[in-house]
């Protein structure tokens, strides 16, 4: 009997582990893109889920993005690697968190796009440093749509 109870136990662990459990809340599709905020202080890697970009409460904010393909064919081969390819001629579109469209901007030969608007038609009046705003940026990249979030706060 305890052999029965033992072997069933297994049985029903294995059962249970084997089971695939989809995510009932968000279904994720991997960015086609690594999207790279850029600005005076320095760039983003690409990997925070919420980069902040700083620009000078006293001129009007400007907003750098870089799209970059990752080829991995190299990925195996130590001396060839991960290559960056610019995501050139991207539509690349700029809203408030509450949807509302700012701007589109194309990406150049570099995979940049450089956003410049006046503080004010972020919502900002009179900026100060600290003032911050939080934004998101998107895209679709070979039938993929994207978009990545991200907070812009004023400096000196």
């Amino acid at each position: 009997m305890k052999k029965i109870l033992f072997f069933s136990t297994i049985f029903l662990g294995f059962v249970a582990a084997s089971c695939k459990v989809d995510d009932p809340f968000v279904d994720r599709i991997a960015a086609p893109v690594l999207v790279i905020f850029e600005d005076p202080a320095g760039k983003s890697n690409g990997l925070t889920t919420e980069p902040s970009v700083v620009s000078s409460a006293s001129a009007d904010a400007s907003i750098t993005v870089r799209l970059l393909e990752l080829n991995k064919d190299g990925l195996l081969d130590y001396k060839v690697g991960i290559d960056s390819i610019p995501a050139t001629a991207v539509p690349v579109t700029f809203k408030l968190r509450n949807g509302t469209k700012i701007s589109d901007v194309t990406t150049d030969g570099t995979g940049r796009s450089t956003l410049k608007i006046a503080w004010k038609s972020l919502g900002i009046a009179t900026p100060s440093v600290g003032s911050s705003v939080q934004l998101a940026c998107s895209a679709t990249y070979k039938d993929v749509s994207f978009t990545k979030y991200f907070r812009l706060t004023a400096t000196k």
